[in-house]
């Protein structure tokens, strides 16, 4: 795991670039932001990558795998952000994505940058989440060589895992232990080496996409819509009432309806309407469809 920092690009800073505090608030930001606007150009660059990532997790979880994020500092909290807001978006068991971070729970609020240099304490972290063969783990590194990362991803790969990385450098040392490699190059940053600006974007985007298309392959969603989040608030029960809305083509008092009579769960009570039939039996349905709205039928409405 030999050291390259002194070449990263994200590392680098760019002389060309005027000094920020000497410009006013407005000229400052402006530039900012048209720097910004290359991260996603980044993420375009390795959208094949990122389907060979989703094609490959949502395949693994159909057969009842896990997933594993594993980072330090900010690549570690946003594995974290995203493994969190799957349970009440797709209603997943949070046991099934699961997030590790480098100095574990504490770290996602007071900064334990130093454990990002131990290998084996990825390793471990890893292994003593119950990690095995099957299982699915995504090594998140802006450099593509912090330790930890490098160092989880190894055990994974030697004991049967499948995994994959995310990065932001060119050639980073983690492609060699990683099934499929994202690299999102994102360059200099605006303040040199402060990787929770564009690279973080970046990593944040592929996240974004892999989770969504993942839930999407697994059937979490019906004509782009979340059937499978928990209307667990005000906010939320009204949104499902338009889900139902939208999928059923009902008004709100037969959506709503239709959800009390389901206990709430948006994907029965759409499914009870689709098949003109008792929660009970929509409900007995959708499981021998794999939960997959889509697969029942009739689809008209």
């Amino acid at each position: 795991m030999t050291s390259k920092w002194s070449s990263l690009v994200t590392e680098q800073s760019e002389k060309s670039l005027p000094d920020l505090s000497a410009l006013d608030t407005l000229t400052a930001l402006t530039l900012m932001n048209n720097r910004d606007k290359t991260v996603a150009e980044a993420v375009e660059r390795a959208l094949p990558e990122i389907a060979m990532a989703v094609d490959v997790i949502a395949e693994q979880m159909a057969s009842g795998s896990r997933w594993f994020y594993i980072g330090t500092g900010t690549s570690g909290r946003l594995g974290v952000l995203d493994a969190a807001e799957l349970p009440p978006t797709f209603n997943t068991d949070p046991t099934v994505v699961q997030a590790i971070i480098a100095g574990g729970p504490d770290a996602v609020f007071h900064a334990q940058e130093g454990l990002e240099d131990h290998p084996d304490q990825g390793m471990r972290d890893l292994k003593d989440a119950g990690a095995c063969a099957g299982d699915v783990v995504v090594g998140i590194t802006a450099s593509g060589q912090t330790p930890y990362v490098l160092g989880a991803l190894h055990w994974a790969r030697q004991a049967g895992l499948v995994t994959i990385a995310i990065s932001c450098n060119a050639d980073p040392l983690v492609r060699q232990e990683a099934n499929v490699t994202i690299v999102a190059e994102t360059g200099t940053e605006i303040l040199g080496g402060s990787t929770r600006l564009k690279a973080a974007t970046a990593e944040k985007m592929v996240l974004n996409m892999l989770s969504t298309m993942v839930m999407v392959r697994l059937g979490k969603t019906y004509r782009n819509l979340m059937v499978d989040m928990r209307p667990t608030n005000h906010k939320l029960r009204h949104r499902a009432i338009r889900i139902v809305m939208d999928a059923t083509h009902v008004n709100a008092d037969e959506a709503q309806a239709l959800l009390q009579s389901a206990q709430g769960e948006t994907k029965v009570a759409i499914a009870a309407k689709i098949l003109q039939c008792a929660p009970k039996e929509a409900r007995r349905q959708l499981e021998a469809a794999g939960g997959i709205l889509s697969r029942i039928g009739p689809q008209s409405t």
